[in-house]
């Protein structure tokens, strides 16, 4: 026979795992930017203007895998949002259906994984476009920040209008792409380290990846 006391308390966990496995988590996405970023988001896809100061509230379901978030900049947009943008490029035009093209600095994240985990983290193996900050609004979660503007310092071979590229999007080569999975940290990683130091700033950087319980919301800040 089921203890009635216990027969509540399971009951109690079931319905508390019924709501963090189909809670959507809820993002603000924030511009504090002195100029205009169009935000985007895949895999769910959208895309909103932001003038400075202004916020997308936008929702990633339960159990999303490898989604991004990120900011184009040097954008030019129809009246049918048909256009294209100088960094962070992607199909479908304002409203994104689809990756982006580097450069462009991107928070990603993967929701209610192993034991009901949010796996987060701020990427650079794109390379940089706009500063970044990606909070989750659980206290006791780590905040990430990329608040250097890493333009106006990046690497003469790196450089691209509006942004600064990664090592592996100018070479293509296993040195700074890892095609066969082995390699380290370059001369080029070590600057985005050393600007970004919680930042992936190449394949094999396992320093830069963060969890947090499945259910947290979260707050991604262009120029925090």
């Amino acid at each position: 026979m089921i203890h009635l006391g216990n027969l509540l308390l399971y009951s109690l966990l079931l319905l508390s795992f019924s709501f963090i496995s189909t809670h959507a988590a809820k993002f603000q996405i924030y511009n504090n930017c002195s100029y205009t970023v169009w935000a985007a988001a895949t895999p769910s896809g959208g895309g909103r203007r932001l003038d400075p100061h202004k916020t997308w509230r936008h929702k990633m379901a339960p159990g999303t895998a490898g989604a991004r978030i990120w900011g184009r900049t040097g954008c030019s947009f129809d009246r049918n949002g048909l256009g294209h943008c100088q960094t962070g490029d992607c199909p479908g035009g304002l409203s994104c259906t689809g990756w982006s093209q580097a450069p462009n600095t991107l928070a990603e994240f993967s929701l209610n994984q192993g034991n009901n985990l949010d796996f987060y983290d701020i990427s650079l193996l794109d390379g940089f476009n706009i500063p970044m900050g990606f909070y989750p609004l659980n206290g006791n979660c780590h905040g990430i920040t990329c608040a250097t503007d890493l333009k106006d310092e990046c690497p003469k071979d790196l450089r691209s209008p509006g942004g600064c590229n990664s090592a592996c999007t100018v070479y293509r080569s296993n040195e700074y792409c890892c095609y066969d999975g082995n390699c380290g940290p370059t001369k080029f990683s070590k600057f985005f380290k050393q600007k970004c130091q919680d930042a992936y700033s190449y394949p094999k950087d396992v320093t830069s990846t963060f969890a947090c319980p499945g259910g947290t919301d979260y707050k991604v800040v262009f120029c925090p």
